[in-house]
């Protein structure tokens, strides 16, 4: 007969498990990678909301869509309600699909994206200084503890969801998270993006450590009535890192009255 031997994880003179930390460190690292990339943050570097009509574009900072090089006018974005169409100074003509359709000039790409009622171009610089000036992420320590498993109530709801363009949108929730953290007992409403659960919450260390208007987490959907959150994942938004970003803010259900010093800080070369 056969018999497993059980061995527990080793666990370093600190109280951690090292291969808990190395996971956590290594998901930091590509979180911050994932900002530098092509389709990261940090190269978002200009954000024009059309008028109706005609926006030139060109490198003249006179122009609707100001572009950081190439010639003072390269082009024109037509705005029919809801439909962009670009026309070059070569007479071709395009339309973009939001989110979808890149249109690069020179070394920019621009997009359309749609937020209520209003529409604009958000731009892409390989060369932005917020890009080149990246000195990396600030984070609490590891805390074991921060991976929770929580007890999911399946209780839909709207929640009001506003954003930093003063927009407010109803979303659904499809229930709560409920947990203890330090000896307070936490409730956080997400919605759902795809696969996963997204949470936007504020607590008191926002403006003291952390970002101010608030910080984000995602996690798996739930499983038997719990859901796995590992709060040494909590991010910052992407306003925390560039100003042409339409960050939502937190709901009046995920504003905490307590510290939550754990995950990421307030990173220091953008201040909203």
């Amino acid at each position: 007969m056969a018999f497993l031997l059980c061995v527990p994880p080793a666990i370093g003179a600190d109280g951690r498990d090292p291969n808990y930390v190395k996971s956590i460190e290594q998901w930091r690292a590509a979180h911050a990678e994932k900002l530098k990339s092509e389709t990261g943050w940090l190269n978002v570097a200009g954000l024009f909301w059309l008028k109706e009509g005609l926006n030139r574009a060109g490198s003249d900072p006179k122009n609707d869509v100001a572009l950081p090089d190439g010639p003072l006018h390269s082009g024109i974005f037509q705005l029919a309600g809801r439909t962009v169409t670009y026309r070059g100074e070569d007479g071709a003509t395009r339309t973009l699909k939001p989110n979808t359709d890149v249109l690069q000039i020179g070394r920019v790409k621009l997009f359309v994206i749609v937020r209520s009622e209003k529409i604009g171009l958000r731009m892409r610089d390989p060369q932005s200084k917020m890009l080149r000036e990246f000195s990396g992420l600030s984070w609490y320590p590891i805390q074991p503890e921060g991976r929770i498993v929580a007890k999911f109530v399946a209780e839909p709801k709207k929640i009001r969801v506003p954003n930093v363009l003063g927009q407010t949108a109803d979303e659904d929730a499809p229930g709560y998270v409920q947990f203890d953290w330090h000896g307070k007992q936490v409730k956080l409403y997400p919605t759902q993006e795809e696969n996963r659960l997204f949470f936007i919450l504020r607590d008191q260390t926002a403006g003291h450590g952390t970002y101010g208007a608030g910080r984000f987490l995602y996690a798996d959907l739930p499983k038997d009535g719990r859901v796995i959150l590992d709060l040494n994942q909590i991010e910052n938004p992407p306003c925390a890192f560039t100003p042409f970003a339409t960050c939502p803010l937190p709901p009046k259900e995920n504003r905490l009255d307590m510290k939550l010093e754990i995950g990421e800080k307030d990173y220091g070369h953008h201040e909203k």
